[in-house]
């Protein structure tokens, strides 16, 4: 599995949430919602600098975006591709075989 961010989505997160180079940002899996590769789950995020488990991670703009060790079955072979969407001034969460 790998995490591949936009240079456009690391824009939002430093604009929208604050991120800073130095800080993390963990993905992470959520009961409720929907995507397309878990029925019933959903990816979430949150700015967390001390990770427990940190299984997969990628440095981008000196702020590292991982994902813990017990939230790799969310991801079952895909890769990570977060982007923004310019239409809902939002970011979006994109997933790609390996």
């Amino acid at each position: 599995m790998n995490i591949t961010i936009s240079p456009a989505a690391v824009a939002w997160f430093q604009e929208e949430i604050g991120i800073q180079k130095g800080d993390k940002v963990k993905f992470f899996t959520q009961i409720y919602g929907s995507s397309p590769i878990q029925k019933g789950y959903s990816l979430g995020f949150t700015k967390d600098n001390d990770p427990i488990d940190m299984a997969v991670s990628t440095i981008s703009e000196g702020i590292e975006f991982y994902v813990e060790a017990s939230d790799l079955w969310f991801f079952n072979d895909y890769n990570l591709v977060v982007e923004y969407n310019e239409a809902f001034d939002e970011i979006e969460f994109n997933y790609s075989k390996e």
